[in-house]
């Protein structure tokens, strides 16, 4: 499984029925650092295409959960309990997520809803899969940036996913350390091999990209 990392602009309101609403968005086309910079190797950066998550989203039958840190076992809503909305655009996937009075009383919940009021916690990271290449021969493609220090390139590697299917959306700290969300990344020696996404081993387990 692959993640991407934004700041997503989290927002908590209350309903009268006693739910709480919980909307966010993850904007797409936005060019994030996965390295150093450069410092341990050459850099990388990636983007994700508009509508990348176009697939499942545009399925209303696809589920797609909302959890706390990439773990089923904190879900706080989902599509398929008809809890989570999600509104795709050129721009940023959209979502409102309700969580239901019963929900809050569960301790992880009051733990990430505390730490969404003072501000902490406030990232948002969908976790999605490439697709096979026997559906999409190209989900993804990878440029080299080239060597222009003046204009903020230096020769980074640009991954740009194009298609991917999108299992769940999380609310995520902000990482301290990009570097260390692209170790599950199968970069390849020269940064040019597709990753495998057979699902076995734990090189596809989580990576990460930032805004």
């Amino acid at each position: 499984m692959l993640t991407g990392f934004a700041d997503g602009g989290l927002e908590l309101r209350k309903r009268a029925s006693g739910a709480l609403a919980l909307q966010g968005r993850f904007p797409y086309g936005k060019l994030a650092v996965l390295s150093d910079g450069g410092r341990t190797g050459r850099p990388k950066k990636e983007v994700i295409a508009p509508r990348a998550f176009g697939f499942r989203v545009d399925d209303p039958k696809e589920d797609i959960h909302f959890l706390v840190g990439h773990s089923f076992d904190k879900p706080l809503a989902s599509r398929g309990a008809g809890t989570l909305d999600l509104v795709d655009s050129d721009d940023t996937l959209t979502f409102t997520a309700r969580i239901t009075e019963e929900m809050q009383e569960v301790s992880y919940v009051k733990d990430i809803l505390a730490g969404i009021a003072a501000g902490l916690t406030l990232g948002i990271s969908p976790g999605f899969r490439l697709p096979p290449k026997r559906a999409v021969p190209e989900p993804e493609k990878i440029e080299d940036e080239g060597m222009d220090p003046e204009n903020g390139a230096y020769n980074a590697i640009i991954r740009t996913v194009l298609a991917a299917l999108l299992y769940e959306i999380s609310v995520v700290t902000r990482p301290a350390y990009p570097e260390a969300q692209v170790e599950a990344r199968n970069w390849g020696p020269d940064a040019l091999i597709r990753p495998d996404v057979s699902g076995n081993g734990v090189r596809h387990a989580l990576s990460r990209w930032r805004a």
